[in-house]
Order: structure tokens, then C-alpha cells, then sequence
């Protein structure tokens, strides 16, 4: 495992410096921050940030810990078989080396939230065409029209004054855009549109090729391989900036998992949740 310390005016122009040396993605390292910025006062005693950026082969510790427990376990079976001598003894001893890898291994964790990951049911819908759904479906076949994407609108009532938008269709990936920025632009915009001049706003929740669903499972995976990490190596590690409610999944996600504890720092549109140790609970 290597790592780099680099100074900046803030935490973010320290960060970005660090990333440019190395020449890697944010999602590529860990970001530890030693020394917060501090402005001063009329510019006496100002001090940098300083943060420390660790990366390496180390940084995905997850699968290289794992990987080796299978062949360790295959080569205790072919051992016994070579010597006659002492057939019992070796086979009474291995079921104690299977279990203990078993029971200690961290994959299982990374799956729960996959298996947990949840989907509405939108199919046991049948399709709504209230007031509401009609001016809904109006909208965005306009604003689809004139992106010019061939996506047809289908629009259910999951509860009262909540609709969901299905948008189908071949190739839809630049609707969803990268990592859902202009799906949310979407949606932010049928929001603004409908419920203007409105009394009661209804909350509407646009997806396409189940991306929310798919996004959710995904940031669920990676707040338990980031709580790993944080475990291990005992250091704080900063996440890309997400939205809201991406930063919601996060914490929700880690907020029973024992020894890591959660916050967001930063402003719109680049707030991030940290992940660090919870020395309370140790």
C-alpha cells in the first residue's frame, strides 16, 4: 500500500492535485484528511489543506484476502489421500480449517444489500390515467420529442399523490446519462412542471431500464466494501459527490454496521459522505 500527502488551498483542490500526480479516478483511492484549510484572519495565520491520498494494490483488500481460503482447502483433501498411513487424523482436522474461513469471511456482508435491494412492483399496477398521470405522460412525451429519443411514457400510482414513470424503450442509456445525472434532470424537471400552480404537489419518480433499483444495489455494495476498508486500516475514506438521496443509501446502509459511523461534509452539488471509525463503539 502507497500513499502521497499534498497540500492545497482547500480539500478539494488538495484531493484533485493528488489525483493528477497520480493520474487516477477519486473511486481508485482512499483520501484521509490531515489537516483541515484554515483561512485566518485578514490573511494571518492562514494554513493549507493536507490530505493524504493512499492507493495501491492494497486498496481492494476485500477480494485478494478471500481469494486464496478455496485452493488452501483443496490441497488439505489431496494430502490425506496420499498417505495411508494415517487415514483418520488429517480428516479430523479438516472440517475445523473449513469452518473458520467460512465463518470469518467479509464477502458476506457485500451481499446482503444486493439480496435486500428493493423494487417496486410496478407491473402489479395497472397504468394510471388520472388528471395528474394525463398531464404527467403529456410532459414528458414533449420533452422526449424534442430530444429527439423514441422512449414511450408509462405512468403508474404507487400511493396517493405518488406517481412512478417507466420509460421504455431500445438504448435508452442517454436518458439515464452518467451515473443518472440527466434521468434526475428529468425528473426535476416533470416535478417543477406539473406540480407548478399546483395546491397539492404530487411527488414523481422517473426510471429507466430499472436504473434506480440497479443504482441502489451498487451504492449499497459499496458502502459495505468502504466500511471493510475502514475497519481494517482504521482511516476515515471520503466518497465521490452524490445527491441527497444517493447519500441517503449510504447511510442507511452503514448505519447498523458496527465500528464505522457516518456524516456528510462539503455544499451542493459536491457534498460527500464520510465514512469513519466509530471509537465509541470499540
Amino acid at each position: 500500500m502507497s500513499y502521497i500527502d499534498v497540500t492545497g488551498k482547500t480539500e478539494e483542490e488538495a484531493i484533485n492535485s493528488a489525483l493528477a500526480q497520480l493520474g487516477m479516478d477519486r473511486d481508485d483511492v482512499s483520501v484521509e484528511i490531515l489537516e483541515r484549510a484554515k483561512s485566518g484572519f485578514l490573511g494571518m495565520g492562514a494554513k493549507p489543506a493536507r490530505v493524504r491520498v493512499t492507493y495501491g494494490p492494497d486498496e481492494a483488500p476485500m477480494e485478494e484476502i478471500t481469494a486464496p481460503v478455496k485452493p488452501a482447502v483443496t490441497e488439505k483433501k489431496e494430502e490425506p489421500k496420499k498417505e495411508q498411513p494415517r487415514p483418520q487424523q488429517p480428516r479430523k482436522e479438516q472440517p475445523k480449517a473449513k469452518q473458520q474461513p467460512k465463518q470469518s469471511q467479509p464477502k458476506r456482508e457485500e451481499k446482503k444489500p444486493e439480496a435486500a435491494a428493493p423494487e417496486t412492483p410496478v407491473q402489479d399496477l395497472p397504468e394510471c390515467s388520472d388528471d395528474n398521470a394525463l398531464r404527467i405522460a403529456a410532459f414528458l412525451t414533449g420533452l422526449l420529442e424534442h430530444m429527439d429519443s423514441p422512449a414511450a411514457v408509462k405512468v403508474y400510482e404507487e400511493e396517493k399523490g405518488r406517481y412512478k414513470v417507466i420509460l421504455e424503450g431500445q438504448k435508452l442509456g442517454a436518458l439515464i446519462g452518467r451515473r443518472g445525472e440527466t434521468l434526475d434532470a428529468i425528473q426535476q424537471l416533470t416535478n417543477y412542471a406539473v406540480n407548478s400552480g399546483k395546491d397539492k404537489r404530487i411527488r414523481i419518480h422517473v426510471d429507466a431500464e430499472n436504473y434506480r433499483a440497479r443504482r441502489e444495489a451498487s451504492l449499497e455494495s459499496l458502502a459495505m466494501k468502504v466500511a471493510g476498508k475502514v475497519k481494517k486500516y482504521r482511516r476515515s475514506v471520503t466518497l465521490e459527490a452524490m445527491n441527497a438521496y444517493e447519500r441517503h443509501v449510504i447511510h442507511a446502509a452503514l448505519q447498523d454496521v458496527k465500528g464505522v459511523t457516518t456524516y456528510s461534509v462539503g455544499t451542493e452539488p459536491n457534498r460527500r459522505v464520510v465514512v469513519a471509525c466509530d471509537r465509541e463503539s470499540n
